[in-house]
């Protein structure tokens, strides 16, 4: 029997009186909760909350128990941030250092009985962890990392100590569930099942109460039944199971998402999930990910924590999240290794959606000792047991940028004689998976190459990082590389007006302003949010326009490398965009802003990460087609006046067979333009365009945007209908500016002169629709300047 021990908590430390306090949850939330701090995602109050992490907190709670007969009751914590000390009614029970850890503590015995008029005190008290992490330094010897932060010296979330992209909240608390466990004769300590394509061979360990004895097992799926015993002196067994005319569990766009339950006991206890039968392999050089005997192409997102503060996440906010990468064209997400392994809700929502998962250990981009290879392996084993069952899950990633910082980042030096997690990367963490999951691929870092001597900017084989579009080059960039799989790129945009608006007070806001400038975390963000610019589009005047072009670029930096990569299928097999979501309001390279509002990246991303896809690239046309059918049909190229006039047509038959891609040169008539300035190419094949320009748009001689537009009130929301008289580069509505609670179905289209588009806008009713058809909530890149 489980009794959950989430009620009654308190929390004090410091100079502070006792307050309440939630479990599971954090000192940050509780005294949010209190009024005791302000807010602090908004303004810079983040910059007043440094004392947090540098104070000793201690919950506590009461609570009456009434024995039900059980041999044995274990006091269980799912999850303790971080270095805490457990004591129950007076008695030490335990110490612990790991965030990303269980705790069981045997409390039998310990426990008073309430039918006795005795009450039990919980109390655990958490060291700061800047006291721990920094006593850790000191003893172990500094190592590189990239910020004047000790996060690898805590098995820690590494975020909570800052990013290039999010603030510095360094956390303690309960952060996930908290209960009392009470059992008998045995338990299942650990429930392995290994997949197969026809069934499954699940592994059992137990532990015993008492006595020495045989302990019966026995495991259920699909009405077969298979029992066998845990010999006396012994505390494993292994049960196989077939299943007749098995239905395999596909990633998306691939196949369903067939589930089947999986049930064990062992004595009274009960373990049950559901799982999915398939077969996964890593073909290592070409770095493919075969689902079924299937190569899948990755379409997917790095993953960061949704909040800074992970207990406030909930199911609820995690399925939004999920539909908006699915929404965006994504079948892949990696949970990045500055994280946490997610809550179980996570990959069940990945299992029942069919969104590959790809789980980094949590290492990234520092030097961290070889000295916690005992604690590593606890924790590994710990989570990969836990998270195994999981047919979305992939691929376990040993760290983040770990090896290429000692590769590439003048570590080497640094270092000296002192480790850097070698040992973490190409022994600790690859035992364990080979003992514990050997079923599911391991790769020690990302970016790799595929052996320690290689080089991982090698891009012909492995994965890569590429950052030097965002650090330095114009995303033009892309097209020189060749990789095999892009693990992260990315480029900045600010979030959405609304967002910006709600989390930063100034007046007026400016690119320039203290509270928006203290929301971009990157450094030099700003500065390359105006280069990057470059010759792509005007440079802004105002506010509103740095924020419309800043975010307009970023779509079309990231959708350009999405369109390069893709272009390479099958050849490059994964782009994995730098990234889905923000922790917090903050300008940076999500899709999805802080408050969940998608950025206009997010809609260009669904096209460009649609299953079929019309690339211009070099001097052709690219067709993809990562679908499960032939894409057929007539591919269609114009070359036109700005005015519409038709310059040249031509027309190809197509057969591009599935999950292939067919590059088509394109003939001088269609392809070169007589005047470059005021000529573009559209190419289309069935509902699929593309548009080019022959110029970047501050060279071309574009007409002053001209329309005609209605806006109709419709059951939740309003339709806005534009005609274009003159061709309107990239439209754009930003509904958000009126009602913060508004959003659009669409962003980013251009139209021909004559071309209509009709945007439904999801609204409370607004005091003025016609302002949805007037500067800056409407915006195309040749707009009349304000």
């Amino acid at each position: 029997m489980y009794r959950a021990l989430h009620d009654g908590w308190t929390l004090s430390g410091g100079d502070l009186a006792t307050i309440p306090a939630t479990v599971p949850g954090s000192v940050h939330t509780d005294l949010l909760a209190a009024g005791l701090i302000d807010d602090p995602y908004l303004d810079d109050n983040e910059t007043r909350l440094g004392w947090i992490g540098r104070t000793d907190w201690t919950y506590a709670t009461s609570f009456d128990w009434a024995p039900d007969g059980a041999d044995r009751v274990d006091l269980v914590f799912d999850g303790l941030d971080t270095i805490a000390a457990v004591e129950l009614n007076g008695t030490l029970l335990g110490r612990t250092a790991n965030m990303h850890r269980r705790y069981r503590f045997d409390v039998t015995g310990l426990l008073s009985n309430s039918d006795s008029g005795g009450g039990n005190t919980l109390r655990v008290t958490f060291t700061a962890p800047y006291t721990y992490a920094e006593a850790e330094e000191a003893r172990l010897g500094a190592r590189p990392g990239p910020y004047d932060e000790p996060y690898q010296f805590i098995r820690k979330m590494a975020c909570n100590f800052g990013w290039d992209w999010g603030p510095t909240l360094v956390t303690a608390g309960i952060w996930r569930a908290a209960g009392l466990h009470s059992w008998s004769g045995a338990r299942l300590a650990s429930v392995r099942p290994q997949v197969r394509a026809d069934g499954v061979d699940v592994t059992v360990e137990i532990e015993r109460a008492a006595g020495s004895g045989a302990v019966a097992v026995a495991a259920t799926i699909d009405g077969n039944r298979v029992e066998g015993k845990v010999a006396a002196g012994a505390t494993t067994a292994t049960l196989s199971l077939d299943v007749a005319a098995a239905r395999l569990w596909w990633p998306l766009g691939h196949g369903e998402q067939h589930r089947y339950e999986l049930t064990v006991t062992a004595a009274d206890d009960v373990w049950s999930r559901l799982i999915g039968l398939r077969t996964v392999e890593l073909e290592t050089d070409a770095f493919r990910i075969v689902v079924n005997g299937a190569p899948v192409f990755v379409r997917g997102f790095n993953w960061i924590p949704d909040d800074c503060f992970p207990a406030r996440t909930t199911a609820a906010d995690l399925e939004t999240r999920f539909g908006q990468a699915i929404g965006a064209g994504a079948n892949a997400l990696r949970v990045w290794g500055g994280g946490v392994y997610e809550s179980d809700d996570f990959y069940d929502l990945a299992d029942r959606l069919g969104l590959l998962v790809w789980q980094d250990f949590p290492f990234a981009c520092a030097a961290y000792p070889d000295d916690l290879a005992a604690e590593v392996e606890a924790e590994a084993r710990d989570n990969v047991e836990r998270l195994m069952p999981h047919p979305s899950l992939v691929l376990w990633c040993g760290n983040n940028e770990n090896i290429e910082g000692h590769q590439h980042w003048g570590w080497q030096e640094e270092l000296g004689d002192l480790s850097w997690g070698a040992a973490l990367y190409h022994d600790v963490l690859p035992r364990v998976v080979a003992d514990v999951d050997p079923g599911r691929p391991y790769w020690p870092g990302s970016p790799y190459s595929g052996a320690p001597d290689r080089d991982v900017h090698d891009a012909s084989t492995g994965t890569v990082h590429i950052w030097t579009v965002w650090g330095s080059d114009d995303y033009t960039r892309y097209s020189d590389y060749i990789p095999r799989f892009v693990a992260e790129f990315g480029f900045q945009g600010p979030p959405a007006y609304a967002t910006l608006r709600a989390a930063v007070s100034d007046e007026p806001l400016a690119p320039d302003s203290p509270g928006v400038l203290h929301h971009q975390k990157a450094a030099g963000g700003n500065d390359k949010l105006l280069r990057g610019l470059g010759a792509h589009l005007p440079a802004p005047a105002t506010f509103d326009d740095w924020h419309y072009l800043t975010s307009l670029n970023q779509a079309r930096a990231v959708s350009f490398g999405v369109q390069r990569f893709r272009s390479l299928l099958p050849y490059c097999m994964g782009t994995v965009i730098w990234q889905l979501n923000d922790c917090w309001p903050v300008t940076s390279w999500a899709a999805v802003d802080g408050a969940g509002r998608r950025k206009p990246l997010w809609y260009e991303l669904r096209r460009a990460y649609a299953d079929r896809l019309l690339t211009f690239q070099g001097d052709g046309v690219t067709l993809v087609n990562d679908h499960a059918s032939p894409w057929t049909g007539e591919l269609l190229v114009r070359r036109l006046e700005l005015d519409g006039t038709v310059l040249a047509t031509w027309s190809l038959p197509v057969s591009v067979p599935a999950r292939s891609s067919l590059a088509v040169p394109l003939p001088a008539p269609v392809g070169v333009p007589g005047d470059p300035r005021r000529e573009l190419i559209v190419a289309s094949a069935g509902e699929t365009r593309a548009i080019r320009c022959f110029e970047e748009d501050p060279a071309m001689d574009y007409p002053v945007a001209a329309y005609t537009g209605a806006v109709a009130a419709v059951p939740g929301g309003y339709e806005v209908t534009v005609t274009a008289t003159t061709v309107l580069r990239e439209l754009a509505l930003f509904p958000d500016r009126l009602d913060p609670d508004a959003s659009v179905d669409d962003l980013l289209v251009t139209l021909l002169p004559g071309e209509t588009v009709t945007f439904t806008v999801t609204s409370c009713a607004l005091p003025d629709p016609g302002a949805l058809l007037a500067h800056p909530v409407l915006r195309c890149v040749n707009e009349p300047r304000q």
